[in-house]
């Protein structure tokens, strides 16, 4: 199983390396010692744990939906045209971006600053290991 260095979850969770050591010391994400005798994350339990935020209530008034991957972030940036709008949001560290209707998005009350919520669908997904 890997172990992650306490920099590498902090990156993969988009916090910083002294949120990590927090929850660990809160008891909210569990340690190991490395080899190198710092402290590291096991992958699994950083799975867990990234498991465990996202199941916190899911914010408005839907109450069923078929798409399971919801990232809640903030608006960064929305560019729109006579027909379309081009809307960027921040959730942890990814940038989302969604083309929609214009009329959609100020229906929506779509500017930057705005909470809200990614719903992501798709029947094709790709999945990349990084170097080490």
């Amino acid at each position: 199983m890997p172990k992650l260095r306490i920099s590498e979850a902090a990156a993969l969770l988009g916090v910083s390396d002294d949120t990590v050591r927090r929850w660990i010391d809160l008891g909210r994400l569990p340690a190991v010692q490395a080899a190198n005798g710092r402290m590291a994350v096991e992958g699994h339990e950083l799975a867990a744990f990234v498991q465990r935020q996202a199941e916190a209530p899911e914010p408005g008034m839907t109450v069923a939906a078929s798409a399971r991957n919801r990232m809640r972030g903030i608006v960064t940036r929305v560019r729109k045209d006579g027909v379309m709008a081009q809307v960027e949001l921040r959730a942890g560290p990814f940038r989302l971006v969604s083309l929609m209707s214009r009329e959609a998005a100020e229906e929506l009350g779509l500017e930057e600053g705005s909470v809200a919520v990614a719903s992501i669908k798709s029947t094709h997904v790709v999945v990349e290991i990084p170097e080490s």
